[in-house]
């Protein structure tokens, strides 16, 4: 039995194998965008380490701004610079609108039901154009206004008693506590805790969900390996969808069984049920569709904003000019007789410098999600074929030399009088990408990670434990879809306001 799986792999290796020289000489006359020299099979698999948006940075700089690699048999395109980005972003953007399939997105998003990985085409639009109207829209973020304001104040009573006993605080933990706790509420009108979820725990499992969709799966990169499974991925991907199918069809049944007329304000499964069973969807939409949505929208959610939350306030510590700057602002626009609200974040300028600095040296997801090309395509001059991979390395764009006064140094000042900003109209800062495929949870997010960085500068003063420095403090990275510290972020607060 071995010899016969080990004849057909043999065989299945010598047929892609001629199937990629047949590819590459009918292609001879078409130029390829430049790149490093791959092995057999393997690609460029064997040059990447444990963050890869920095192994590619590094290839870039010999190969240039649009490279080709492989990943196995699969060709990636990368961008690495503004122009670049805005290529296939902009210029490009209809060619490069879709997006690849994986193990992932075809069994735990019910078969890329979801808007995040779903093909682009009719249903796609469909999909987007219901999100952005109907759960993402400027009423609805409104309406939660009350639920961010007393979670938050939540925390804030939390650190202060801490700060009475003058002891550390967790900011990873805690910050990541409050993000998952106001995304259950918004998304399905409750918190759920950890024994709602598996026996790991419900933050433990989005955690297990992200990871496993961030490592380099074999089965992908060689589709004829699929059968053999070689890693275990996809029988835990198998493990990680039933246990979300359960738990999603178990918020269902609760959403169908009680009254809305008791609650504040709809949670987005409220809006979601409504529209399916209305039937006002102008377009295939039942329960794996109202299930895939809310998946959307629970990890889009959680870790991103208190990722990007945990890189900024590590960035105010380890400059405290930076941070006296900001709560200055806060006192001169707020005073310290109160706490921040929503309606003051509009006038924090020097603030949202910051959170542009941060996004520009750390980006929750540095190499955003992977777009794939619908047809063949000429890109500056490079011909890009049908189906390949691309990569905007918008880690490596934050730290461009060409584009960048000092990049390396955190800066926020180089923001004063400049008309960049996050929301994708500008290649050179692309935290929420750009084009068709940008985060349509854009504002929600930044009114998140505005207001609770602005609440915890303005309530508190930090200092660091155990007499370390601020040029001490660790900013190595943990790679996956998004790009946490490897490290958590410890501090002792200290109350500031007269309240």
């Amino acid at each position: 039995m071995a010899f016969l799986w080990l004849a057909l792999a043999v065989v299945a290796i010598v047929f892609l194998l001629l199937q990629q020289l047949q590819k590459k000489f009918s292609k001879k006359k078409k130029i390829l965008p430049p790149g490093p020299r791959g092995l057999p099979l393997l690609g460029n698999l064997h040059m990447f380490g444990d963050n890869l948006h920095q192994d590619l940075n590094k290839i870039a700089k010999k190969h240039g701004p649009i490279m080709s690699i492989h990943f196995g048999l699969v060709p990636v395109i990368v961008a690495s610079t503004p122009y670049a980005a805005e290529q296939f972003l902009k210029t490009h953007d209809l060619t490069f609108s879709s997006r690849p399939s994986n193990q992932v997105s075809e069994n735990i998003f019910y078969k890329r039901k979801n808007l995040v990985s779903a093909r682009y085409g009719p249903y796609w639009r469909n999909m987007r154009k219901l999100c952005t109207l109907q759960l993402l829209s400027s009423a609805k973020i409104l309406a939660f206004q009350p639920m961010r304001k007393q979670e938050l104040g939540i925390l804030i009573n939390f650190v202060k008693q801490a700060a009475m006993e003058h002891k550390v605080v967790d900011l990873t933990a805690k910050v990541g506590s409050l993000s998952a706790n106001m995304s259950c509420l918004m998304i399905f009108g409750k918190k759920y805790m950890d024994e709602d979820l598996g026996e790991k725990g419900f933050k433990a499992i989005i955690q297990d969900m992200l990871h496993i969709a961030a490592l380099p799966n074999f089965s992908d990169f060689f589709p004829f390996l699929r059968i053999f499974d070689l890693q275990g991925y996809n029988r835990r991907v198998k493990e990680l969808a039933k246990l979300f199918d359960e738990f999603l069809e178990r918020v269902i049944d609760e959403h169908v069984g009680e009254s809305n007329e008791q609650k504040q304000a709809k949670d987005m499964v409220d809006t979601l049920m409504e529209i399916l069973q209305s039937g006002a969807a102008e377009f295939e939409f039942d329960r794996r569709h109202v299930k895939a949505i809310m998946l959307d929208l629970l990890i889009a959610s959680m870790d991103t904003s208190s990722t990007t939350i945990d890189w900024i306030l590590t960035e105010l510590l380890r400059h405290p000019n930076v941070m006296k700057k900001v709560q200055n602002e806060l006192e001169q626009v707020i005073g310290k007789n109160r706490m921040v609200e929503e309606s003051d974040l509009e006038s924090l300028e020097y603030l949202d410098m910051v959170i542009k600095e941060s996004n520009r040296l750390h980006p929750a997801a540095p190499l955003l999600l992977p777009h794939e090309s619908i047809e063949d395509c000429t890109v500056d001059g490079f011909h890009i074929p049908k189906g390949s991979r691309v990569l905007i390395n918008i880690w490596a764009i934050g730290r461009d030399p060409d584009t960048w006064v000092e990049p390396e140094k955190f800066k926020p000042e180089r923001f004063q009088g400049s008309n960049i900003d996050l929301r994708g109209r500008h290649f050179q800062l692309l935290p929420f990408g750009s084009g068709r495929r940008s985060c349509p949870g854009l504002q929600l997010g930044l009114t998140v990670v505005r207001l609770m960085v602005a609440q915890l500068v303005h309530c508190f003063n930090w200092e660091l434990p155990n007499g370390m420095m601020p040029k001490d403090i660790d900013i190595t990275e943990k790679f996956g879809l998004v790009t946490a510290r490897a490290q958590h972020l410890m501090a002792i607060p200290n109350y500031r306001l007269h309240i």
